[in-house]
């Protein structure tokens, strides 16, 4: 792992420039950072952006510059966006192919990504051939045509160093990537581009063959077509089938008709076309031909989220779903599907044996379309896949499935599937095509926290070795929540001094999302604000403690209230890219009580008065970071944080800066020139009059702005910061907000 610091995009700001992991070292000595994207559809400028968004200097051409811009733009304002920061947009060097050609010459690696036509791409490359670097990576993106028949007429060193590199969309969310080397690429090459695409490009790679829509879309695109077929065949209504389709079988909440609207309908038809064209030795294709829904709203122009209608449609707030029987929409209805919910809690394996055993409608469905899916799954492994575990990969890290097809037939039993008995996978081993078994290349960089060992238990803490004496100090709780239980906890570790190097993380779904605030509802119901007080006063004190150790906070998912104070006590923060960062305590009436404000003046002073300001206008606010890059513009991350691109290495690589971590003392507290007093009341009467703050959320600011603008030393703010919280905790309004946020789930504005 190294760590490097690139240039900032153009109109970024100091704060907004921010380290970078993991970018692979070339065999010249320099770093490949120079990218050039032909071809600004949709995958390109979406391939441009991811690679802008990790640091990388993108060059993007094609027909016409201003063209560029516009879709870039677009890019910047899709939802989601493609840009963590939209000043990134401009960071992009934009140029036409007809006059700005030659800066293919600047480029460690060209990716081609024009229109997915065999003579258009074979043209372009003989443009671009003289033009290429000797030493650098080319690459096609394209989702099914053959990369042999695009090298036809180019030179040996041309084919040598050429392949096929298969984004998913949008590149920014989805990690998989499919290399498609040929039989003329260079081993080396592969190797070489596929170190690259994982250590630099944030990426997931699985090298398959060169075939018909490689692995991805060969079964991806079968399984949603053969999805739709099943549901008409049946008569059952799109959303009973995303009920049954979604996490329940193990995949995203988007279910299949969602998922169908997502990539678009004319997508599915292009690619399932270019299938059945190019697979005539495949029976199972013939699955691919349009259901009847599929023919409606190609002739509607109904195409899904990219034409605002397909089998969903938004009417104001409220979706409307085609019927499969009339198409026509009706409003959604709830599905009561009782398998479901009594079966969705049993893991994946034995939840599916038992449903497809079912007489009711969950049973029908799985067993017209799972056992077909995965006995095609068996059918096409050895043409698609170099082996089963790639394969499951691929629908893993493509899809979002939780198991693989081979994954799954081990899961539920082969023989609850007619198909031969064995399992794909056994200690550690994986089933090859030849019968034999064979154990795969440690990962070791992709680790996960439940790998390592534990080596103690505290009530809501675990401690689990890292190796090379680094410690995980891994919350317990559900969704990370930081319990005055965990704070003794921590204490007690921090007391007892076998931790010497640590990473701070979580065993949640997400890192924390704050304090545990039925702990302050149940004490102010008792009144006991003693409590509260020694719970809050225990709490700083730890937040102050955790830096006499170096240790640095992997964060992702969410890091709010409490848990940014936690994190933010670390040495350091290596954050994963779509964390949502903040101090949202206003929402429930308080202001954070865990050093929270001090930190936070603490990270802005060096901003003078304004950056105050607006840091005590993000308190009031409770404003949320949108990614990790984003809250740099708060405060919350500062340039010694690290965003960790890559989706699968964040606890490895916050290993690896804890091995090189120092105590690191806090900033001197330092007094800030200028009206910082009269500033904030200006800011807090401008967003009272336009309606952003009620009477309520300013004296909720005040607190804090007291701590900013008086405490003249990190003990007094501290101390002042304890005993407004203790106040808000007291006062009826701010009592209403937690009691509202713990009954609701959502803040009241009162």
């Amino acid at each position: 792992m190294n760590l490097y610091v690139l240039r900032a995009p153009t109109g970024l700001s100091d704060w907004e420039t921010r380290p970078r992991l993991g970018m692979l070292e070339r065999s010249t000595g320099g770093y490949m950072r120079n990218v050039c994207v032909i071809g600004a559809g949709t995958m390109g400028s979406g391939i441009a952006a991811h690679l802008a968004n990790i640091g990388f200097n993108v060059t993007l051409l094609d027909q016409d510059a201003d063209a560029i811009r516009q879709r870039l733009e677009a890019a910047k304002a899709a939802r989601p966006p493609h840009f963590y920061l939209d000043a990134t947009v401009d960071s992009i060097r934009a140029g036409s192919v007809a006059e700005n050609l030659d800066w293919v010459r600047e480029a460690d690696w060209v990716c081609e990504a024009i229109i997915e036509k065999l003579d258009a791409k074979r043209a372009l490359f003989a443009q671009i051939e003289p033009l290429i670097r000797e030493d650098a990576f080319v690459s096609t993106n394209t989702s099914g045509l053959q990369i042999a028949l695009l090298t036809e007429g180019r030179r040996d060193a041309f084919k040598g160093k050429f392949l096929g590199t298969h984004f998913f969309n949008p590149p920014r969310y989805l990690k998989l990537l499919e290399l498609i080397p040929t039989d003329d690429t260079d081993p080396e090459i592969v190797r070489r581009m596929s170190a690259f695409l994982e250590d630099a490009c944030a990426r997931r790679v699985v090298t398959v063959k060169d075939t018909p829509g490689f692995i991805a879309n060969r079964y991806g695109m079968w399984s949603m077509f053969w999805a739709t077929h099943v549901a008409e065949k049946l008569g059952f209504s799109i959303e009973m089938v995303d009920a049954i389709t979604g996490p329940f079988l193990g995949r995203p909440k988007s279910g299949s008709f969602r998922l169908n609207d997502l990539v678009g309908i004319d997508i599915m038809v292009d690619i399932a076309q270019n299938l059945i064209d190019r697979c005539p030795h495949d029976p199972m294709t013939s699955k691919l031909a349009n259901p009847k829904s599929i023919d409606f709203l190609m002739e509607k122009g109904w195409l899904g989220g990219k034409s605002g209608q397909g089998y969903y449609r938004k009417e104001g707030k409220q979706f409307l779903a085609l019927d499969l029987g009339t198409f026509a929409y009706r409003e959604t209805r709830e599905v009561d599907l009782p398998a479901l919910s009594a079966l969705g809690r049993k893991p994946l394996g034995e939840r599916l044996r038992e449903a497809l055993q079912g007489k009711d409608e969950v049973g029908e469905y799985l067993r017209e379309y799972l056992i077909p899916a995965l006995h095609y799954a068996v059918q096409i492994a050895e043409e698609v896949s170099h082996n089963v575990q790639d394969f499951d990969r691929v629908m893993r890290w493509g899809f979002g499935w939780e198991m693989g097809p081979f994954e799954m037939i081990d899961a539920i039993g082969a023989d609850h599937l007619g198909l031969a008995a064995g399992q794909y996978y056994n200690s550690g081993q994986v089933k090859s095509h030849d019968g034999t078994f064979f154990s795969p290349a440690p990962e070791p960089q992709y680790a996960t926290i439940q790998e390592f060992p534990i080596i103690a238990h505290y009530p809501d803490i675990n401690l689990r070795d890292l190796g090379d004496g680094v410690t995980a100090i891994a919350l317990t709780t559900k969704m990370g929540t930081v319990t005055p239980t965990a704070v003794a906890s921590l204490h007690q570790i921090l007391d007892e001094g076998s931790v010497t190097r640590f990473v701070l993380t979580s065993e949640a779904k997400v890192f924390s999302v704050g304090f545990d605030l039925k702990f302050f509802a149940s004490k102010i119901d008792e009144g006991d604000f003693e409590a509260i007080d020694h719970a809050i006063a225990e709490f700083q004190r730890l937040n102050l403690r955790l830096r006499e150790v170096p240790g640095v906070a992997a964060i992702w998912g969410y890091c709010l209230g409490g848990g940014l104070e936690l994190a933010l006590g670390c040495s350091q923060i290596a954050a994963s890219p779509e964390t949502q960062i903040g101090l949202p305590e206003s929402k429930v009436g308080l202001i954070p009580g865990g050093a929270g404000n001090a930190f936070l003046r603490l990270r802005t002073q060096d901003q003078g008065a304004k950056g105050l300001t607006e840091a005590i206008k993000t308190l009031a606010l409770g404003q949320l970071s949108l990614n990790a890059d984003d809250a740099r513009r708060y405060g919350y991350l500062v340039r010694d944080d690290v965003t960790v691109y890559h989706p699968d290495r964040l606890l490895m690589d916050a290993k690896a800066l804890a091995q090189k971590a120092t105590p690191k003392p806090l900033p001197t507290w330092q007094a800030v020139a200028g009206p910082l007093k009269g500033m904030i009341d200006s800011m807090q009467q401008d967003l009272v009059s336009k309606g952003a703050l009620t009477q309520w959320d300013q004296t909720i600011s005040d607190k804090s702005k007291g701590i900013f603008s008086r405490a003249s030393s990190l003990e007094e703010a501290i101390q002042m910061e304890r005993e407004a919280f203790i106040a808000l905790c007291k006062e009826g309004l701010s009592v209403a907000r937690i009691k509202h946020m713990l009954d609701s789930g959502k803040p009241l504005r009162n």
